[in-house]
């Protein structure tokens, strides 16, 4: 198998896992969000269509949610399903808002082979969208670093 025959293969397994990550109910039992895609594109950025629909990256360091501090909570953008809360965050110097804790229920893993290595990619358990991945190279008491694209949140700051 030639190099970019290889390579193409790798991507289609990413691009089948992306695909497999059909919408579910939601974590407080909300029913699933389904839209067809004419109607995710007019919803969404294309940066956001990109990551939540395509399985795509952001650049690192270009979300204005890396540097987020205040208190309140992280939601999809896709579907506005509440994700993390500000305590859950932590800098993880990779560029990307990054947590060690999700609330209950609220995501479904797949594995992905884009960059040849497996990695456990997460997507919203109610509309299926991309968020990005998790490791085991977190902080305390989890160990685990949930990297998330900053383009697939919407942060709702805490009422004063």
């Amino acid at each position: 198998m030639t190099r970019r025959h290889l390579l193409a293969w790798v991507t289609a397994l990413g691009t089948a896992a992306a695909a497999r990550a059909e919408p579910g109910t939601g974590a407080d039992g909300s029913a699933p969000y389904r839209l067809d895609d004419a109607e995710w594109r007019r919803r969404l950025t294309p940066p956001q269509y990109d990551v939540l629909r395509r399985a795509g990256t952001e650049r690192a360091f270009s979300s204005p949610l890396h540097a987020e501090k205040r208190r309140g909570t992280y939601h999809c953008a896709g579907c506005d399903q509440a994700l993390f809360t500000s305590a859950m965050k932590f800098d993880s110097g990779t560029g990307w808002p990054s947590f060690f804790e999700t609330l209950p229920g609220v995501f479904a893993l797949a594995t992905d082979f884009k960059l040849l290595l497996p990695r456990t990619e997460y997507h919203c358990a109610r509309c299926g969208g991309h968020h990005g991945h998790v490791f085991d190279d977190g902080p305390r008491p989890t160990g685990k670093r949930w990297c998330n694209n900053g383009v697939a949140l919407r942060f709702v700051p805490e009422a004063a």
